[in-house]
Formats: structure tokens, sequence, C-alpha cells
């Protein structure tokens, strides 16, 4: 327990630059590579079966996120909630969040999981599919499904490591699955002629795995606090906290996949299977891009939390800034480099692509949101960290049901298919605007509230740094 103890005061009165790469290096590290093993995924799939095969297991990848999202939801509702209790040294409560969180994964899989994949088919044709892409997708689908519980334990379980402070720790337990995957995926399609199922069967198989190393760590009593992974029960406020702080991330999980569901649809119905495949690995390049930024506000929600729970709403907003600043400068490169050479990028995943005049500018226009990605990404996760999840909500309802709905319904057919590029681009940089508005008005109620706050005994002196 020293060692937690110290990891907490780190974040509390350390150095916050070096809190910062402290935290974020391994949790960086470990969602480049889940954003290189969906990425590799991509690749294999494009370069070793056909363009079809790439757009099923497109259509299919939005869905198989609802487990993600799940998983989301308990995770980070989960963490918000114990960084928070960590900072107000609250051991009783904290002995409850894993019983808890178990709880929510086992009900939440059961209410998605089944009916899922009751109505595979329909969902697979609700974003587009057709014919042999339709029939790639179910099978995909499908096979995805059957891990759906251990989709969401298994970040259920990470997450909660990661709002512990022990990021290292998370970033190893995702290696050990992510790289399976890696393994398997080519082995299952090349040599054992699984073709599409081999892909998903190769996830699936990594998943457990990743599974398996969080639920060692926690039964061999590891955490920083009190909780026993083997104990399942309910108590009325802790799963309340669960729900009302992971709900954030459940509902931007949720509204992406309506996102892609009017997105998809307007491509297939605008566009050919041709235009499906190349904004597939568009898609891809941009959510591979993103992946560092992942890793930052995987590190940035325990400083966001335990500070706030320890009442250091200063240090809260420098966190902040400091944060976004190392987001843009770890994207701008790889930005810069896609940019001025979008066919290199795009050959990655489609073998001899010689891109169009056209496609060059929605490529472009497509990718020109990414220098905004850090500041959204750290408002989303500063927002239910320091517990106003519900701003974090209304943005992300709104930005799919208000602006992605009817943009995607009309923009493209005044426009063609590059209206799906240019709509994608101008909804995120008016969002950008609207978060910028919300987390400004966060850091003056902050600043009312230390104001007001009955005057208590500086317990970190160095928390100034």
């Amino acid at each position: 327990m020293n060692q937690s103890k110290d990891q907490k005061e780190f974040i509390l009165s350390g150095n916050l630059t070096k809190v910062m790469w402290k935290l974020s290096l391994p949790a960086i590290l470990a969602m480049v590579l889940y954003g290189l093993n969906a990425f590799m995924d991509t690749i294999y799939i494009g370069q070793l079966l056909n363009e079809t095969a790439l757009s099923g297991v497109a259509l299919a990848y939005p869905l198989t996120s609802i487990a993600m999202g799940v998983g989301s939801w308990v995770g980070t509702g989960a963490g918000n909630h114990l960084s928070v209790l960590l900072g107000k040294n609250d051991s009783e409560t904290l002995k409850k969040i894993i019983p808890n969180a178990t709880l929510f994964t086992i009900v939440g899989s059961l209410l998605f999981a089944l009916p899922c994949y009751l109505f595979a088919t329909p969902l697979i044709q609700m974003m587009g599919g057709s014919g042999k892409i339709l029939e790639y997708g179910v099978r995909y689908f499908e096979i995805t499904l059957l891990a759906f519980p251990l989709w969401v334990f298994g970040l259920q379980l990470n997450m909660i490591v990661r709002a512990e402070g022990k990021m290292m720790t998370a970033a190893l337990f995702m290696a050990y699955g992510l790289i399976i995957n890696l393994i398997l995926t080519p082995l299952a399609i090349i040599y054992i002629d699984m073709d599409v199922d081999g892909a998903a069967w190769a996830t699936n198989i990594g998943m457990l795995i990743y599974c398996i190393v969080g639920y060692i760590y926690f039964l061999k009593g590891k955490a920083s606090f009190e909780g026993n992974i083997n104990t399942i029960f309910y108590d009325a406020e802790v799963f309340k906290a669960i729900l009302k702080l992971g709900l954030p991330g459940f509902i931007l999980s949720l509204m992406g996949l309506i996102q892609a569901i009017v997105v998809f649809n307007a491509v297939v119905n605008f566009g050919t299977e041709e235009d499906l495949a190349f904004f597939a690995a568009a898609n891809r390049i941009l959510l591979f891009l993103m992946t560092p930024l992942f890793g930052l506000m995987r590190a940035l929600q325990p400083v966001q939390g335990v500070n706030f729970g320890a009442e250091q709403y200063n240090r809260v907003k420098k966190g902040f800034l400091l944060f976004c600043k190392t987001g843009l400068w770890l994207v701008l490169p790889f930005w810069l480099f896609l940019m001025l050479f979008p066919e290199l990028g795009m050959q990655l995943v489609l073998p001899n692509k010689i891109m169009t005049g056209t496609e060059l500018v929605n490529f472009r226009i497509y990718m020109a949101i990414i220098p905004f990605l850090p500041f959204v990404f750290m408002a989303l996760t500063h927002l239910p960290a320091i517990e106003q999840p519900k701003y974090a909500s209304i943005i992300g309802i709104a930005r799919q049901l208000v602006f992605y709905v009817p943009v995607m319904l009309l923009l493209p057919k005044w426009m063609g298919i590059s209206g799906v590029y240019y709509g994608a681009t101008l909804i995120d940089v008016i969002v950008t605007l609207w978060l910028g508005y919300i987390v400004y008005k966060s850091f003056l109620g902050m600043g009312l509230k230390k104001t007001f706050q009955a005057p208590t005994v500086d317990k970190n002196p160095l928390s100034s740094n």
C-alpha cells in the first residue's frame, strides 16, 4: 500500500510535466499498440483478402464497438469514481467498486450482446451492407459477439488499474492480448484458411488473454485499494455513481455508431463499392492517428480526478492545458505527413491505390480536423473526471443527432460523396468551439468553489507545481 500512497502523492504534488509523462508514456504505448492492432487487421484483410472483405468488416466494426462502449461505460464510471475516492481517502467505499463494476459488466453484456446476435443480419444491412459485403460483415460481427463479455470485463479491469495511476501495468495487460491478436490474425487467414472468420477469432482469443492477466492482478491483491475480484454485490450509491460517471463514455460510443450508420449509408447511397473501401481505409487511418490521444486521455483522468477530489482546482486547470498542448505536438508531425503525402498513407491499406483529384481533396478535408482533436479528447475526459458528466453526454448526443444525421442526409445530396468529408470536418469544428465554452465555464466554476469553500489545511504544500 506504500507504493500506491506514493503514487497518489506524486499525482497530487509532483511536477505536472513529470506526472504527465510518467502516466502518459505507457498509456500512449498501450493505445498505439491497440490502434496498430486494429490498423493491422485492416491491412491484413485488405492485403491478404480483398476490398469486399474489407468493406464488410468496415461495416461490422462500428457495431463491435458496442462492446467497447459498454466496457467504457463501466470502466470509466468505476475509474472516475475510484480516482475521486482515492483523493478523498474513502477506503470503505473503495471496497465496493469492483463487485459493483463486475455486476454492471454481467448485466450490460447480457442486455446488449443477445439482441445484437439475434439481429446481426438486419444490423449489418442497416449499416448499408448487401450481397457479399453483407455476408462478410455478418460473419465477422457474430463471431466477435461470442466474446462480448470478455471485451467488457477486460476493459473494465484495465480502466480501473489506469484510474489508480498504474499506466504501465495497464499497458502491459493490454499488450499481452494485442500481441497475441497480431500474431494469430495472419496465421488464421493464410495458414488455417479461415478467411474473415480468422481475424474475428484471433481478436477474441486476444481478449481472453487480456481478461486473464487483469483477473490475476486483482486476485493477487496488487491493487492500491481493497476489493475482492471474486465478489459480486449491489450497492445502490456506488452502482449509481458508476452508471452516471461512465455514461458519457457509452453515449460517445453509441453516438459513434449512429454516426457510422448515417455516414456509411451516405457513402453507399451516393458512391460505389470502391468509394466505400476508400472511406473505410481513410477512417481507419484517422482512428490510428487518434491513438496517442487516447493514451493521453487515460493518463489525464486520474490526474484530474485525484486532484479534484483533493480540491486542488488550480492544478486541475494546469493539468488540462498541459495535456492539450502535448497532444497537439504528438499528432502534428503525422498530420503534416498525411496532408503532404496522402497516397503513401492510403497505399498501406489499399495496395497500388492511385487517388483521383477528388479523393485527394476529400482525404485532406477529412484529416483537417486532427489538430483540433487533442482539445476535444482532453475536454471529454476532463468533464466526467470533475464530476460534470452531463455536459460530455449532451455534446455526445447533440454531435450525432443534431448535427450528423441531418448533415449526412442533406449534404451528400448536394455535393455527392464529397459532402461526407466536408460535413464531418465542419461538424467537428463546431463541436470544438462548443466544448471550449463548456470547459471555460467549468474553470470558472472551480474558481468560485475555491473562493467560497471553508478554509482547510494544505496537506500538499507542493501542489502548485
